[in-house]
């Protein structure tokens, strides 16, 4: 049930990774409670072995939102840069066609922002960065030039728990049920 919770909230936010670790779990939980009915040994296994990628993922998304250690919310644009200026001097050696040095203002939002939870593909966040309890949005007026039209610009504010802590828990609640 506490899945399904957590699918709709991803779905609602556009999480696209999320949503598919979740239907992935659903689809597992299914095929574990029907091989322990059936006392099928494979099926078993195999949710065992689930649940280990399951608690992987679970933590993976608590250090993700947390920023634990070296992963933090801009560390892929981080990778991806390191690897660019990496390949640079290669590609200069064999005469092949080298990006610009020049960061555009898409890199520079995609720095600000935890879109790889999206696969990158939009800029939607956690649904509950703006509807969290007590959370207060407010349009900002300019938008500035980089914001995308059919986007709105806001802050937010005056939120009782701060969005990461709520995705948090989530994942945390996800471990417990995975190892008890």
């Amino acid at each position: 049930v506490s899945v399904l919770e957590r699918q709709i909230f991803d779905f609602l936010g556009y999480q696209w990774a999320p949503i598919l670790a979740n239907f992935i779990h659903i689809i597992i939980v299914i095929l574990g409670l029907f091989g322990t009915i059936q006392y099928r040994p494979r099926y078993i296994t195999g949710y065992a072995v689930w649940l280990v990628l399951w608690v992987t993922w679970n933590v993976f998304v608590i250090c993700f939102y947390l920023e634990a250690g070296d992963l933090s919310k801009c560390s892929f644009i981080a990778a991806l840069c390191f690897f660019m200026h990496a390949v640079k001097p290669l590609a200069e050696a064999l005469d092949a066609r080298v990006p610009s040095p020049r960061i555009n203002s898409s890199l520079v939002l995609l720095q600000e922002t935890d879109l790889i939870l999206t696969f990158n593909i939009s800029m939607h966040r956690s649904w509950w960065m703006e509807n969290g309890p007590g959370c207060t949005v407010t349009s900002v007026t300019p938008a500035p030039d980089w914001a995308p039209e059919d986007h709105r610009y806001i802050t937010v504010s005056g939120c009782f728990l701060e969005y990461q802590y709520i995705e948090v828990a989530h994942s945390s609640l996800q471990i417990f049920l995975a190892v008890s």
